[in-house]
């Protein structure tokens, strides 16, 4: 099995905490988003991030057992603000 790698898209207070507005991030083969969010919050700044953040893979909500896939998006989507 060959490592793959995904993009995470950071929004808003997200992308502010971790320092930039995309990851590249390698996982093993088979991954899931819980695994891609592990990965996620062992880089600074990832402290900052809420225990279960609202998952998007390829722009479609999912849950942290969705599995992922080489070039996969995973966006990590803030809480939207009430104004």
């Amino acid at each position: 099995m060959h490592p793959m790698s995904v993009t995470v898209l950071l929004f808003a207070s997200y992308a502010d905490a971790l320092g930039a507005p995309s990851l590249s991030v390698e996982l093993p083969a088979g991954a899931t988003v819980a695994d891609v969010l592990s990965a996620v919050r062992r880089r600074p700044g990832a402290e900052r991030l809420p225990p279960r953040p609202l998952v998007a893979v390829n722009q479609r909500y999912a849950s942290p057992a969705s599995p992922v896939g080489p070039g996969d998006e995973v966006a990590l989507i803030p809480p939207v603000a009430g104004g």
